[in-house]
């Protein structure tokens, strides 16, 4: 009996291992990576024939020589005016009062930027759950900092625990870094980690010119306004004017940049291990599937985000504590 209860919790655990190893945590928003280039030598195929030259064009008729005109007599040369016109300027006179009293044209006005949704710092954490094992695999934390100057830090973490973290140690950061403009989050700086070690995939935004810099392949792509990074884009969602309408929105994942069309399914209560919350959900497709569930009564928080890959693996982060930090008066 006790070696029947010894295998039973052998191939228990095998079968959790095998499902685990098969997760990706390039997973929470990100496309898998792809498989590697394969190179094989053939021999090249015979040279093709050239092709045949077309005959030569029969020489065309000379056409007959037409007797030169005359050439015309030149014309008198200009003689300046001995003076000029009694009513024209002279360099030393003045405009007219009526000229020079014109009010110069007013400068365009400027947008000021968006106030801040969540003003001061804050911290907002998770459980994370593979849904088609119904178990927890991994906990994550995002860290937000809106000092007052326009600017803004966002911060995320996830990493695997439990039995997870036995079979796949893994820890992944990212880092926005950028400023409040007139539509919300203007990101300039998108910095990835795993496990402490740059991944290649940061991304630098350069919005005078309004193009981000890929470090993956050294490209420079033309992004749209509005664009975000996959961590900004969780938080930019309380900036839209009416997210309810969808819309279509420039992510950078720091593999590439690409459109994400984002949809709307309405209102949810959903429960959550920090609480219940009135929500709205989203959902932003690309490569991927993300969902993302704002809470409409908190700061529009990300509470709930669940990421779909390819291959149908869904994950599930699930707000479990939420502090905020308000901002002093300035």
């Amino acid at each position: 009996m006790r070696y029947i209860l010894v295998v039973a919790v052998a191939l228990s655990v095998l079968v959790h291992a095998l499902a685990l190893f098969g997760f990706d945590f390039g997973m929470f928003g990100e496309v898998p990576e792809t498989a590697p280039l394969q190179a094989e030598l053939r021999r090249p195929p015979p040279p093709a024939p050239p092709p045949a030259q077309p005959a030569p064009p029969p020489p065309a008729a000379k056409k007959p020589k037409l007797p030169t005109p005359a050439p015309a007599s030149a014309p008198p040369p200009l003689v300046p005016p001995s003076s000029a016109p009694e009513d024209a300027l002279t360099p030393g006179e003045l405009l007219p009062p009526e000229v020079a009293s014109a009010p110069e044209p007013p400068a365009p006005a400027v947008t000021p930027p968006a106030a801040p949704v969540l003003a001061g710092s804050g911290r907002l954490a998770f459980v994370v759950v593979k849904d088609t094992l119904g178990m927890q695999i991994g906990r994550a934390e995002h860290r937000w900092e809106f000092p007052g100057d326009g600017t803004y830090r966002l911060r995320a973490m996830i990493e695997t625990s439990g039995l997870a973290a036995l079979f796949k140690p893994l820890r992944q950061e990212h880092e926005s870094r950028g400023r409040l403009g007139p539509g919300g989050l203007q990101p300039e700086s998108f910095r990835v980690l795993r496990n402490g070690v740059s991944r290649g995939e940061d991304a630098d935004f350069d919005w005078a010119t309004r193009q981000v810099r890929l470090q993956r392949d050294g490209s420079v792509q033309s992004v749209a306004s509005g664009s975000q990074d996959l961590l900004s884009l969780n938080y930019q969602l309380a900036y839209l004017a009416a997210p309810e309408n969808g819309s279509t929105i420039g992510v950078v994942t720091g593999r590439k940049y690409q459109p994400y069309s984002l949809d709307a399914f309405g209102e949810e209560t959903i429960e959550t291990p920090a609480g219940s919350f009135r929500t709205l959900h989203l959902r932003a497709v690309g490569d991927t599937i993300t969902e993302i569930w704002i809470a409409l009564d908190r700061w529009r928080l990300p509470v709930k985000i669940r990421f779909t890959d390819k291959k149908g693996d869904s994950y599930e982060l699930r707000a479990t504590e939420i502090d905020i930090t308000e901002a002093e008066p300035q």
